[in-house]
């Protein structure tokens, strides 16, 4: 039940704090007032969409707060629990806020929270019907899940939901893997020679690196045999050669060594000198023994840096680029081998699940068979009770593609008027005649939950009343009033007939305050509330007549009320 609801800077709503009660509360006023700015402001407490059209001017933000009794069902205990939120005294604070910017922000238990959330709680606190949800009705869609609400089997329906979305997936998956093996096929010969080609030249990680320092040196053997030479003479054979001066230069050293043991540390030091020229002598004329000119090694290099030059053109920039590449292709040849064996698994279990979906899918629908014909009686019986006896309803169903409410489509046919066939509800039914359609069923489906032994929500009703006066008004105003035996119910209206039923009346109005015009509500009192009737029934003028007559509305309205 909404206890109370506060909204700032929302359209025409400067700030306003109004509590609601049990039962029945009536909310009327002059057209434009601001009645159904409420309602809106409570669409987005139950997570509606958030305008930044909507903040009053001047403002930078808008916000809106309720409080609402918990209802003591596990299904929203457990959203709470998810979310870390723990009502306090039975009681949660919802707020929403619109920023300037365009961004808006969601609170539950003073905890920041998704909409979406906000949008998961709303079906456990209540529910809203105006105008728009009446061209609602018009959608097969929109009267599936009315009846399905009406026969209480929402086990059946989520089973069918979870079904079906594995068996869409599987078949999406195989669908998306024969569309791919198709493309595979007709690469596969073109992978096949990739590999072979690859495979028969087989190259090796660096090779082509190795062979073109040999191609270097096989291309300079003339002048690698010219320049080794000529060092080795001036190393080793020379008659100056570093060798020779290095000895000349240790004799004398010795001389002088034999005079002076001073200069021993030079003599050892020019030892190693002598020793590494030697050693660098030696590798030279090995170096020299191993160079020789081999045009036909030449040939065979220049030949093989070809044929890997071609690979690294087709598959990759170098050696190791085109091995992944072949790593690639292999892997590709692999998994065409087995796609065939995921194919086959997938269309097993794609049957398995088809069936299983049938299954679920039959039973679902034979549930709903038999609370179509519950509802069409329990309709017809509501619609009596609101002026509308001739009428005939109907729920037919036929056959639809699969989806994961099952494989039904219902259509709500009416007839209002004798002889006439049922039809679908747009083509035969006026505003006034779908506003007490609406709310007939709405009747239904809250009798239904009452009989399950759901908690009371909170049902708002945007101007149900559309469309319709006289007689017709006053048994929806009975039928509201019943309703809210069982629920709280929030309603706006215009009409008298109706507004006279009223446990709690409310009052909305513009007034001008410093110059700006802002949107009041007020609970009214009994003196009240038979003057705002009269207003209702007389227009601006507020006459005798009108009063007695509201005074009459409200005795009448009060008279129904006591039993026998």
């Amino acid at each position: 039940m909404l206890v109370e609801l506060v909204v700032e800077n929302y359209a025409v709503i400067d700030h306003l704090r109004v509590r609601f009660h049990p039962g029945l509360n009536l909310l009327t006023g002059e057209t434009g007032s601001g009645k159904s700015i409420v309602v809106d402001s409570l669409a987005l407490l139950w997570g509606g969409r958030a305008s930044v059209d909507m903040i009053r001017s001047g403002a930078d933000r808008a916000r809106i707060s309720g409080i609402f009794e918990v209802p003591q069902r596990p299904g929203i205990a457990e959203l709470l629990a998810q979310a870390g939120i723990e009502p306090e005294a039975g009681e949660l604070i919802l707020e929403r806020e619109i920023l300037a910017g365009g961004k808006s922000r969601a609170f539950a238990g003073s905890r920041p929270v998704t909409a979406a959330l906000l949008r998961e709680l709303a079906p456990y606190l209540g529910d809203i019907h105006g105008q728009h949800d009446q061209q609602q009705l018009f959608s097969a869609a929109a009267q599936l899940e009315i009846l399905d609400a009406f026969a209480g089997h929402q086990d059946l329906v989520d089973s069918t939901d979870t079904v079906f979305e594995r068996w869409d997936a599987c078949t999406r998956e195989l669908v998306e893997l024969e569309r791919s093996e198709k493309e595979t096929l007709r690469m596969a010969d073109l992978w096949e020679f990739q590999r072979r080609e690859i495979e028969t030249a087989a190259p090796r990680s660096g090779e082509d690196r190795e062979l073109e320092g040999e191609r270097q040196i096989l291309t300079n053997v003339a002048r690698l045999e010219e320049q080794a030479s000529a060092a080795f003479e001036a190393l080793y054979e020379a008659p100056a050669s570093a060798l020779a001066l290095a000895r000349q230069a240790r004799r004398r050293l010795e001389e002088i060594a034999r005079i002076d043991p001073a200069v021993a540390g030079l003599l050892e030091s020019l030892r190693p000198a002598e020793l590494a020229i030697e050693e660098a002598a030696h590798g030279l004329r090995h170096y020299l023994g191993g160079l020789e000119a081999d045009p036909v090694r030449l040939d065979q290099v220049e030949s093989r840096l070809a044929e890997l030059d071609k690979l690294r053109r087709k598959y990759g920039a170098s050696i190791d680029e085109v091995l992944a590449f072949l790593d690639q292709v292999r892997n590709s040849l692999d998994a065409l081998e087995t796609s065939g064996e995921r194919c086959a698994t997938l269309t097993r279990e794609r049957e398995q699940l088809a069936a299983a979906y049938r299954e679920t899918a039959e039973k679902l629908a034979q549930s709903r068979r038999r609370a179509a014909g519950l509802l069409a009686a329990r309709v017809r019986e509501e619609l009596a009770s609101l002026a509308m006896e001739k009428a005939v309803f109907r729920i037919e169903f036929s056959d639809a593609p699969w989806s994961r409410r099952g494989s039904d489509k219902v259509d709500f046919l009416v007839s209002l008027n004798p002889g006439e066939h049922p039809r679908p509800l747009e083509s035969v039914a006026s505003g006034g005649e779908i506003s007490r359609i609406a709310l007939a069923l709405k009747s239904c489906i809250a009798s239904a939950a009452e009989a399950g032994r759901q908690t009371p929500r909170t049902l708002v009703f945007d101007e149900v009343d559309a469309g319709i006066g006289g007689a017709a008004a006053e048994t929806v105003g009975r039928r509201l009033k019943q309703l809210a035996g069982s629920h709280q119910v929030l309603c706006v209206t215009h009409l008298p007939q109706i507004a006279g039923f009223a446990d709690h009346h409310y009052a909305v109005s513009k007034r001008e305050l410093r110059g700006r015009t802002a949107a009041a509500i007020e609970e009214l009192d009994p003196a009240a509330r038979t003057r705002e009737i009269g207003r209702m029934l007389s227009g601006q003028r507020l006459t005798p007549e009108a009063l007695r007559h509201a005074e009459q509305l409200l005795k009448m309205a009060a008279d129904s009320r006591r039993p026998g």
